[in-house]
């Protein structure tokens, strides 16, 4: 999988464009792995979304983002959060559905009452962003509908989809995304980045007993970050020796199956 080198990420001064992957709460590795990656004032900070849930401290976590300013995507769990919360009127239905998916932890790390500066910062969070080179989403693209039209269904929802396409989405652009853990796509194993026609997924399941790793990729010096929620174990790589490179054909003939 050919990783797109431009001007700005070939360039090796201390100016870094960093992305993070899916936290789910963990705050205390996120911490870690923050302080592994000792950002200065100029570098840029990227989460893709999913900030909240599953794991113990959501509250602190999305604090921690707000107070520095980081730069940050919605995930499919911060729009469970508002389909319950966000217009003030609750659906029985929609809140056993977020609490099922790892709301109950959210809901304890807030003593359960969410801020209401935390809801509409979450209401603000974008659903992608452009960085020229490099394209940020929280899930992915769907191929076969054109880029203005689509919603939150796809851009924090999609999976096969996405995954199974056979050519880039984007002629100039890498897609860099989380959502869907890698080790569930066909060739990667717990805490390798999956890579496939176009897109790199940097969810490797900070809270999944089979995995831990929560990951952070530095787009300009093409470096890999880890922090083990587990067992605290840090590491750091470069970008090609993580990446585990997938077959997409497999995964369109799971899609297909599913399907039939």
């Amino acid at each position: 999988m050919h990783i797109v080198k431009t001007a700005k990420t070939a360039n090796m001064s201390n100016h870094r464009r960093i992305v993070i992957g899916d936290v789910h709460g963990h705050y205390d590795t996120l911490i870690a792995l923050i302080d592994s990656i000792s950002p200065n004032s100029e570098d840029e900070i990227y989460f893709l979304g999913d900030l909240i849930d599953r794991g113990p401290k959501s509250a602190q976590v999305v604090e921690f983002v707000i107070h520095n300013k980081y730069k940050c995507l919605r995930g499919n769990h911060e729009e469970m959060l508002l389909d319950v919360v966000g217009s003030g009127e609750v659906s029985v239905e929609l809140y056993q559905g977020w609490l099922y998916s790892g709301g109950h932890a959210t809901v304890a790390s807030y003593d359960s009452k969410i801020p209401q500066e935390h809801i509409d910062w979450m209401k603000s969070l974008p659903l992608y962003l452009d960085l020229g080179d490099v394209w940020l989403v929280h899930a992915g693209v769907d191929p076969t509908i054109p880029l203005p039209e689509q919603s939150s269904d796809q851009f924090c929802w999609i999976r096969e989809d996405f995954h199974s396409i056979d050519k880039p989405f984007f002629s100039d652009k890498l897609i860099i995304t989380g959502h869907t853990i890698t080790f569930t796509l066909p060739g990667v194993q717990p805490g390798q980045i999956a890579a496939g026609n176009g897109w790199l997924d940097i969810e490797t399941g900070a809270y999944h007993h089979n995995s831990g790793w929560m990951t952070a990729v530095d787009i300009t010096q093409q470096k890999v970050y880890q922090a083990n929620a587990l067992d605290g174990r840090l590491r750091i790589m470069p970008l090609k020796k993580a990446i585990a490179s997938v077959d997409c054909a497999k995964i369109m003939s799971k899609r297909m199956r599913k399907r039939a």
